[in-house]
């Protein structure tokens, strides 16, 4: 790791056009719904509008929840919701401006759009410029760390979980930002840097389980990751870390406290416990589903052809040789034991679940929030590969990207009795040009009746058909590839220039 962090005003421009161009490519699509995404949705307009954390009156649209003293209930943890309230709060005048009621279906469409985009889509497309930026601070080249970022946004089942009102790709940005601010930690000890930095931790750590319950052990890992990089610094930066640790974490446990006490009747009630009779039976095995690792499962989270990381994202693969990198470096060998033991966490809590299939999905999400720290040791693996290496890694980040983009394209919610998803409906129904096939509605019944609430992306809002419907994100896409490189060339003349000087 370097010992001085670049600060170039370079990096921060070319960190904000990643995130840009990541964040388009995931509001360009909306997912429409689904039963997870409509519980969340369901919680987020009962409390808005009801004033109430019971779904009664628009549980129908959804298996996902519980059923607590004859009322229904989100059975998902809050964050994504809590996080999603104040940004669809401001959005219900701006929709009365144009003439939309917000209870309408189309105002209710729009505002579930607006939340995936503000709770999920943004914070998952901040990764990718944190990535960015974490890579140049481990030591690698700027086209290493732009390789880390975008295979990290694109190349992976990130870019399908991220516009979905789903909870991982937003648990994955806040462990990547949790393990981001660790590092920071005990390299500058002005007290209050270090507050700051042990606050953050906590903060983006907690938040995590907040939003996704098995999130804890990922979080307890980074807690012990920012302690650690406190110790050689003596006791009043431990204190100082551990204090801020402390309250960033008990602001967020707190607030989720607060949350099943008013929701189930104690702090330490989870929806997961309160299923409607015969629901879900899967979940009375062991511990709410949790029994121990199957070697089959195992392999196939990784390499089985319907939700297989190592076959949808390939690029993932060299992510293990770059925390080995990492490794064997010595100064950041506590950077590569946190992001493989939260990578390798993930992994077998997955393979642990009875449920580990996951249902209608794009990868195996139930380990998507480790892969942001699988991509970690991306940047390192580009910047000391040789041209043809580096070939290869750019050969596997396009397989990944373009399986995603037919995913989002299409359905990043494949049914869960396809055996090869990308072959039995994905790839087809993308070539043949019929995109955005979800028509499962976020609303009710008689909301959906009323109003189309299924799938779109934004160029078939503006008339647009088939595959001809995307040529805007590539336009996008082109024209930021070309900003990219007049960024470049600045540099390189700057450079120059400043060595002219010299």
């Amino acid at each position: 790791m370097n010992d001085t962090p670049r600060k170039e005003t370079g990096d921060y421009k070319r960190s904000a056009l990643i995130a840009l161009v990541v964040f388009i490519s995931y509001a360009y699509f909306y997912q429409a719904g689904g039963w997870n995404q409509n519980s969340r949705f369901d919680l987020l307009r009962a409390i808005l509008d009801q004033h109430t954390l019971r779904i009664d009156a628009y549980h129908s649209n959804t298996k996902d929840k519980a059923l607590f003293q004859g009322h229904y209930y989100s059975d998902k943890a809050p964050g994504v919701v809590l996080l999603a309230i104040p940004a669809v709060a401001a959005l219900r005048p701006l929709l009365r401006w144009a003439g939309v009621d917000p209870r309408s279906p189309q105002g209710l469409v729009a505002e579930s759009y607006f939340a995936t985009m503000m709770a999920v889509s943004l914070p998952a497309a901040l990764s990718a410029a944190c990535m960015f930026l974490l890579a140049l601070r481990l030591g690698s080249t700027t086209g290493g760390a732009a390789f880390a970022a975008l295979s990290l946004g694109l190349a992976t089942p990130i870019w399908a979980w991220a516009t979905i009102f789903f909870a991982h790709a937003l648990v994955g940005a806040c462990l990547l930002f949790s393990f981001a601010a660790a590092i920071e930690v005990g390299q500058n000890t002005v007290p209050t840097k270090e507050l700051f930095w042990g606050l953050l931790v906590g903060l983006a750590a907690g938040w995590a389980t907040v939003s996704e319950y098995p999130a804890a052990p990922a979080s307890v890992i980074l807690a012990i990751l920012a302690l650690a990089q406190a110790w050689p610094h003596g006791w009043p930066t431990r204190w100082r870390v551990a204090a801020a640790l402390a309250i960033g974490v008990g602001a967020c446990l707190l607030v989720l406290m607060i949350y099943q006490d008013a929701a189930f009747g104690s702090p330490f009630q989870l929806g997961y416990t309160h299923y409607e009779s015969g629901a879900f039976p899967w979940m009375r095995k062991g511990i709410l589903g949790l029994t121990f690792p199957r070697l089959d499962v195992m392999f196939k989270l990784l390499l089985g052809p319907r939700i297989g990381l190592f076959v949808l994202a390939p690029v993932t693969v060299s992510g293990v040789f770059g925390l080995r990198q990492l490794w064997k470096q010595g100064n950041t060998r506590n950077l590569a034991a946190a992001a493989a033991s939260i990578t390798i966490y993930y992994w077998l809590f997955n393979a642990s679940f009875s449920g580990w299939h996951a249902g209608w999905t794009y990868g195996p999400r139930y380990m998507g929030a480790g892969v942001p720290l699988a991509c970690v040791g991306l940047a390192l693996v580009w910047t000391r590969a040789s041209k043809r290496l580096r070939w290869l890694l750019g050969g596997l980040a396009i397989w990944g990207t373009a399986l995603s983009l037919m995913a989002v394209a299409t359905t990043a919610q494949p049914p869960e009795n396809l055996r090869i998803p990308v072959v039995q409906l994905i790839g087809p129904a993308f070539w043949s040009g019929q995109l955005a096939i979800n028509q499962v509605s976020m609303l009710t019944a008689e909301e959906s009746s009323r109003a189309a609430g299924g799938s779109f992306n934004l160029g078939q809002l503006v008339g647009l058909h088939g595959l001809a419907s995307l040529l805007p994100l590539l336009a996008i896409w082109c024209a930021s590839a070309y900003g990219w490189m007049r960024m470049s060339q600045a540099h390189q003349k700057e450079a120059h220039a400043a060595l002219t000087t010299s």
